[in-house]
């Protein structure tokens, strides 16, 4: 037996219920994982208030852990394999399966937490910088800077040869830790207009704050969106400035380009162990305290990554 995370209704942190249920079996082309860190996002939680899946719902995710049983047809890992990975179901759970396809090591010189919370939300924010076709000495602006992307996506930048990184926070409060991973400005949302215009920006938020984004991108700029926020802009404001929009989401380069992603995260992995990127974790909850994870993530107070450790 296991203990999951499930919800019977839909709405806030509260409907998340800690239950008991059979160890799942894997299948082919699959990995049971015992599952010792998840990584808890912004798209998950949003799931969990408005929707999308048919009731009773367990929660997928990014979780990383031990292999302890293979499916049939597995070759690439073995039993006691530490490995990380996207799980559909049962993510916030003792024991998750895990596609062989959506399935990474972990080094040796990492942990199980420090896998969670740096690879999937550092690949995104690495493809999403890569989207924007970057030069060397452009300058960055990261919404969501102290985000468990964002945070990824500020240091990365600068790993990556950008000449001035600017932080959008939605408080003050976090000012000093987006500082912290290297930012040369931060600035609440209120003060986009106030900024000095970049190259580049990575929007995580999307919703009102596309159009001050958009604003803030010198002529011939571009804003890379991946959020799940939505929002609207003015085709003219492209226009005006020979602006650009590009779209990015992770689960498209998965499934057609399954060896850049790989490439991605050798990189991710390198930039961890030389120390030029770390991943903040801002709590580590136990599996019965999912219902506060989630709230930390809806009241948008977290500097860097919340993480569930199950065991």
């Amino acid at each position: 037996m296991m203990r999951r995370v499930r919800y019977h209704e839909n709405g806030g942190p509260e409907v998340l219920r800690v239950e008991t249920t059979d160890v799942p079996t894997p299948g082919p082309g699959e990995l049971l994982l015992h599952t010792e860190a998840v990584g808890v996002t912004l798209p998950v939680v949003r799931k969990v208030r408005e929707g999308g899946l048919a009731l009773p719902a367990s929660l997928g995710g990014e979780v990383a852990g031990e292999v302890v049983a293979l499916g049939p047809g597995v070759t690439d890992f073995a039993v006691g394999d530490r490995v990380t990975g996207l799980c559909f179901a049962d993510g916030y759970a003792e024991h998750s399966v895990l596609p062989v396809a959506m399935t990474s090591p972990i080094p040796e010189h990492a942990t199980a937490v420090d896998a969670v919370a740096l690879v999937r939300s550092g690949l995104v924010a690495l493809g999403a910088y890569e989207a924007a076709r970057p030069a060397e000495g452009e300058s960055v602006l990261v919404t969501a800077a102290a985000s468990g992307v964002g945070h990824l996506a500020v240091q990365l930048a600068k790993a990556r040869g950008a000449q001035r990184v600017v932080g959008a926070v939605g408080s003050a409060a976090k000012a000093d830790f987006v500082r912290s991973l290297g930012a040369d400005e931060v600035v609440t949302y209120d003060g986009l207009a106030d900024v000095e215009p970049v190259g580049i920006v990575l929007d995580a938020v999307g919703g009102e704050l596309l159009s001050p984004a958009l604003a803030a991108l010198a002529p011939g700029g571009r804003l890379v969106a991946y959020s799940s926020g939505g929002g609207t802009f003015e085709a003219y404001d492209l226009l005006v400035g020979a602006k650009a929009v590009i779209g990015f989401q992770m689960a498209l380069i998965a499934r057609h380009r399954p060896a850049l992603m790989e490439q991605w995260r050798r990189e991710l992995w390198e930039l961890h162990a030389a120390g030029r990127v770390r991943a903040h974790v801002h709590a580590e909850l136990p599996l019965e305290r999912a219902a506060e994870a989630h709230g930390i993530i809806e009241a948008r107070v977290n500097a860097g990554k919340v993480v569930l450790r199950p065991v």
